[in-house]
């Protein structure tokens, strides 16, 4: 027999029960400020969208620096939770998926997906890795519209902005990522990071908070 592998969890703030993670969607530039300092135009065009692997989730307080970079670079971002499947849902019914939200960190190998993004190649080597997807304890229910994201390293406020300022919502978000695969229950969705990001070194401290969902602290190693 072949050893089962455990799905991966996450601690459901104030319940002894955990959610069970089954796929991570993630949206880049959904930050007009992110958008800029990356080079790119903010629009709403086309979302761009890639997939984070489910094992990849960091819930405790050390985060292992990945091999083959030089330059790791934090990413705050809102992480929905989805309690309900769907294909092809409609804006208004979007929101009814929702389970909770919590705060995570899209890490990212910098170096390697300035590379690939230099050759028109995939991103899957910047993006995903071990340890790319650190996520605080899931909230149940929905995030005030306009609550504050913000990430300190060392006690420096790095990155900070409301939720508000998203090009797409967390409805077209889901809208349009059931028009590309059946969602379902222990769905993540990482929402996109404002401007800000930088990079992590060995032994640096980090503090990612989302008002309303509980606050994520690490050390990365």
């Amino acid at each position: 027999m072949f050893p089962i592998p455990s799905p991966p969890t996450l601690a459901i703030d104030g319940r002894t029960e955990r959610f069970p993670v089954r796929r991570m969607y993630c949206i880049g530039r959904n930050y007009a400020d992110h958008a800029k300092e990356m080079g790119a135009v903010p629009d709403k065009g086309s979302p761009i969208f890639f997939l984070k692997p489910a094992d990849a989730i960091v819930t405790g307080d050390r985060v292992r620096y990945p091999p083959g970079t030089n330059n790791l670079h934090h990413e705050v971002e809102m992480v929905l939770a989805l309690g309900r499947s769907g294909a092809n849902v409609p804006l208004a019914e979007a929101p009814a998926l929702i389970a909770g939200f919590a705060v995570g960190l899209d890490l990212t190998r910098r170096d390697l997906q300035t590379a690939a993004k230099a050759k028109g190649n995939p991103w899957d080597t910047g993006k995903s890795f071990d340890d790319c997807a650190p996520i605080g304890a899931l909230t149940l229910g929905l995030p005030s519209p306009d609550a504050r994201l913000t990430l300190s390293v060392n006690d420096v406020i790095r990155q900070s902005e409301s939720i508000a300022a998203m090009l797409w919502s967390s409805a077209e978000i889901i809208a349009l990522l059931s028009e590309l695969y059946t969602l379902m229950p222990g769905d993540l969705i990482f929402t996109g990071t404002p401007a800000g990001v930088g990079p992590l070194l060995r032994g640096d401290h980090v503090v990612a908070t989302l008002v309303g969902a509980a606050d994520y602290r690490a050390t990365i190693d």
